[in-house]
Formats: structure tokens, sequence, C-alpha cells
């Protein structure tokens, strides 16, 4: 199925604090659509920025990631709360948005065992790194070049937002498979796993260590039907390629048109076709 997608209603969601490659916003209103209202938990394997979090309204929320550092900052963000938005905004002054605090900031980033202090360095990257990238090199140090931004915003807004609907989540750091096997009966999944390539046939492995290859995307495929099997709906989101369409065979496949959003040259930009699998509950509440 096709569904076309203008982004004319992104302007009125909620925006998360991060900047995040591969946001659903594009997608959002077509993933919201297929995911079941009658749910009480939402679980969230790879959360990502938690734009999906954020843009529904569950009782309970699981929200889990590999990249330990996105995980800890949500976590000193809950915790710490007003705190921690008053200590990073304290990085976001004129005298730092250039290159050389950057690559200082940057290095002590990747040097501190401080967690406080490597979340708020975590936002301060996000916002003056290039366009919102997070990726790490060989030896798990973050590695993305300044953004050269005239005045990087501070998402203060966003992060009391955040914080206000932070009170319903848990948040984890563990393997996908983990957060499958805490599957309750009255739980959805939305997975927004790293994306296969359009050719179908290279592996990711910069977003976080260990990487997430074709091995891993047919796992996730194989969890998201076991837990429809036992009564948990899955809804994936990926790119539509010939790998895709064989791994989600047995799921209804909807396929959106979004444009790419990273790109040296905006212009430039293309449209790329992504699907949104939907594994259906069969026998609900089948898991106690």
């Amino acid at each position: 199925m096709m569904a076309d997608n203008n982004n004319k209603k992104a302007s009125r969601l909620v925006r998360p604090p991060l900047k995040w490659a591969g946001s659903k916003f594009q997608i959002l209103a077509e993933v919201k659509r297929r995911l079941p209202k009658k749910a009480t938990r939402l679980v969230e394997p790879f959360v990502g920025s938690g734009a999906v979090f954020l843009n529904t309204d569950y009782d309970e929320y699981l929200l889990n990631d590999a990249n330990r550092d996105l995980i800890n900052f949500y976590l000193a963000l809950k915790e710490y709360r007003e705190e921690f938005i008053n200590y990073s905004r304290q990085l976001f002054i004129p005298e730092n948005n250039n290159a050389a605090s950057y690559y200082l900031f940057r290095e002590i980033f990747n040097k501190t065992s401080d967690v406080y202090l490597k979340s708020a360095l975590f936002l301060y990257i996000n916002k003056h790194g290039y366009n919102g990238l997070c990726r790490y090199n060989a030896s798990g140090g973050l590695n993305v070049p300044f953004g050269r931004y005239k005045k990087p915003y501070f998402p203060e807004k966003e992060m009391v937002y955040f914080l206000k609907r932070a009170e319903r989540a848990v948040f984890t750091h563990n393997d996908f498979s983990e957060t499958f096997r805490q599957a309750q009966s009255h739980d959805v999944f939305y997975c927004d796993p790293p994306y296969v390539t359009l050719s179908g046939t290279a592996n990711f492995t910069a977003y976080s260590a260990g990487g997430f290859g074709m091995d891993e995307q047919r796992k996730l495929a194989e969890l998201a039907e076991k837990a429809a099997n036992q009564g948990v709906p899955v809804v994936i989101s990926n790119h539509y390629t010939k790998f895709t369409r064989e791994v989600y065979q047995n799921a209804r496949k909807y396929q959106v048109k979004v444009r790419r959003l990273i790109s040296c040259n905006g212009g430039r930009r293309e449209m790329a076709s992504e699907v949104i699998a939907v594994f259906a509950a069969k026998n609900r509440g089948k898991i106690k």
C-alpha cells in the first residue's frame, strides 16, 4: 500500500530535545495510524530521539536504546530535571560556538567518566555538531565534525515537555532482543531500527558499538512475528527494499514516500521509500 506524505502536519508535532538523523517526524502520522489504541504500554526497543514517545498518549512507556550516551542523557534529564537543564545551558554561549571549543568539548566527552558532564556535553555536541549526527569511530569515540551554526538552539522548552512525559516512562540500555523478552500482554511495540541501506546489502555500524547488520534485521523480524503470535502487536519502520519485503513477508506492509534528511546539498534531497510493517496480534493476551 502507498501513503503519500507531504510533511504538512510536522509543524504541529511536539519536537524532541535532540536533533536526530532518521527522525520519525515525516512519517509520524502514518506510524501513529498503525499503532493500536487499546494498548496500555508502548515499548520502543530503538527509542532514538523519542519523537513517537512524545507524540503518543499511552499510560506507560518502556524506552530502550543501544546507544548508552543517549539513554544516559535521558536519565540525567529525568533525575536532575531543572538542575540539569540549567547546567547544560551554560555550554550554549557564543564563546563556545567555534571549532576550537567544539573539538575540545568533544575530546572531553570521549575521555570523561563523569556521566552528568558527559550527558550535558552530549546535548552540546548534538546541537553544535554537523546535522545532528550521532556517529562513533571504531574505538567508540564520538567523531561528529563541527557544524558551524550561527546560533545553536538550546531546547529548554522541549526538555521541560520531555520531563512531563518522562514521568510515565522507564528508560533502559539493552540489546533489542532483551527488550522483547520484557513484553507484556497489554503492550504494543514500535521498532525504529537502524535502517538497511537502499541497496539492502551494507551493514550499519557507526550508531552504536556492535553495529546492526542483516543478521540483526532478520532477528528483529523474527522477534516481531513471535511477539505477534503471542498476542503483542509490533510495528516496524525501515527502508522499503527487496530485503525488507522478504523479512517482513508475514506482516501487512505500508509504503511511505519521504524526503531524505541528511544531505550536503538540501536542494538535492531525494524522495525515498520507507515501509511500515505491521505484525498484528494473534491470540491477544496470551503473554502473562
